[in-house]
C-alpha cells in the first residue's frame, strides 16, 4: 500500500502536530520522578491519593502548555489536505483528551477531528501500548494495516508496529528508528510532499 492510498490517519499530538514544548526533565523533578522513568508508568504505580494529586498537577501544567500551542511546520496544511481528500483522522496522545481539544483549538484544527476519534491517556492505554490504535480501527471498521500512525517519537512507532499499522516518523531531521518507520519526513511539510 502506498502512502497515497492510506485513508485512515492517526496523529500523535505534542511534537507532531505542534511544536514540542514539554520539558519532561522539569516535570519529573516537580513530581519527584526519577530521571529516565516514564512519567505515566511511574504515576500509575503510586498509591491512589498520591497518584491523583500528581495527575492533577500534571493536568494543570499541561493545560497551560496546550493553551499556548503552536502548529508544527506544515501540520495545518497537511491535515487540511487529508480532510479535503476524504481521509478519516484520529488523535492518539499520552496527554488528556480535554487538553487535546484545547490544543487543536489553539492550532486551528479542531474542526478536522471528530471528538470520539480523539483518544487520550484515559480513553486508551498510553502508547506504546497499541490499544488506542486498535480501538480506532474497530470504530472505523478497518484492519490496522489500512491505518498509519504519525508521530515524532519511538512510542508512536512502537504503538503502530504493535497494532499492525503503518508508521511515519516526522519532525526529526534524521531517523534513529529506521526499522520501525515505514516513512520518515523531516517535518509535516515534507510529509505533504510525499503525498503528491
Amino acid at each position: 500500500m502506498s502512502l497515497q492510498d492510506i485513508r485512515h490517519w492517526v496523529f500523535d499530538m505534542d511534537g507532531t502536530l505542534t511544536v514540542a514544548v514539554h520539558d519532561f526533565a522539569a516535570i519529573r523533578e516537580a513530581l519527584e520522578i526519577p530521571p529516565g522513568d516514564d512519567i505515566l508508568t511511574h504515576l500509575a504505580a503510586l498509591p491512589a491519593a498520591e497518584a491523583a494529586a500528581k495527575h492533577a498537577w500534571l493536568l494543570e501544567h499541561e493545560r497551560d502548555l496546550a493553551i499556548g500551542s503552536t502548529a508544527a511546520v506544515g501540520a495545518v496544511e497537511l491535515v487540511r489536505e487529508l480532510v479535503a481528500r476524504g481521509c478519516q483522522l484520529g488523535i492518539l496522545t499520552r496527554n488528556a483528551r480535554e487538553l487535546a481539544h484545547v490544543t487543536l483549538e489553539a492550532i486551528g484544527l479542531a474542526d478536522c477531528f471528530a471528538e470520539q476519534y480523539v483518544l487520550g491517556r484515559d480513553e486508551a492505554p498510553p502508547k506504546p501500548h497499541p490499544g488506542g490504535l486498535l480501538k480506532l480501527a474497530e470504530a472505523w471498521a478497518v484492519a490496522p494495516g489500512e491505518m498509519v500512525m504519525v508521530g515524532d517519537y519511538r512510542f508512536d512507532l512502537d504503538c503502530g508496529r504493535a497494532a499492525g499499522a503503518r508508521t511515519i516518523l516526522v519532525n526529526l531531521p534524521d531517523n534513529p528508528w529506521p526499522e520501525l518507520a515505514d516513512w520518515h519526513a523531516a517535518d509535516c511539510r515534507a510529509l505533504r510532499v510525499l503525498l503528491q
